[in-house]
């Protein structure tokens, strides 16, 4: 049976970027949970999401966002979403996810978010 969902990850910097391909429903769901829950305990508090690759989400896929928003910025950090397809951007609109998450057209601009928030903590460290 061919795997419904690929999840993988590069890192830039502290930044962790998750990319998905496939299908993120009730089946595939916990496979991300895993996944973002080691990327966490291996202190990753930064996390870029980048959709480009997922053909469909489903409610059970929009819920592991939630599960792990308070843990990471209580790490000091942020879980972006990037690169959405049309179809996928609606449904995240649609419940309002917009105001919880920063969502970017491009991961470049997730990136330069997360770097200048890095500047901006140095300067007012100093």
């Amino acid at each position: 049976m061919e795997e419904k969902l690929k999840i993988s990850h590069r890192l830039k910097e502290e930044i962790a970027l998750v990319d998905l391909i496939g299908q993120l429903d009730a089946h595939t769901a916990p496979l991300l949970e895993t996944y973002l829950q080691n990327l966490i305990s291996d202190k990753f508090f930064k996390i870029i999401v980048n959709f480009r690759g997922l053909d469909y989400i489903s409610s059970a896929g929009l819920g592991v966002f939630m599960s792990f928003i308070e843990e990471v910025r209580a790490g000091n950090g942020d879980i972006k979403l990037s690169d959405m397809p049309s179809k996928i951007f609606k449904i995240f609109d649609l419940l309002g996810f917009p105001l919880l998450y920063e969502i970017t057209d491009k991961e470049d601009e997730a990136i330069e978010s997360f770097l200048n928030l890095n500047k901006a903590k140095e300067i007012n460290e100093q």
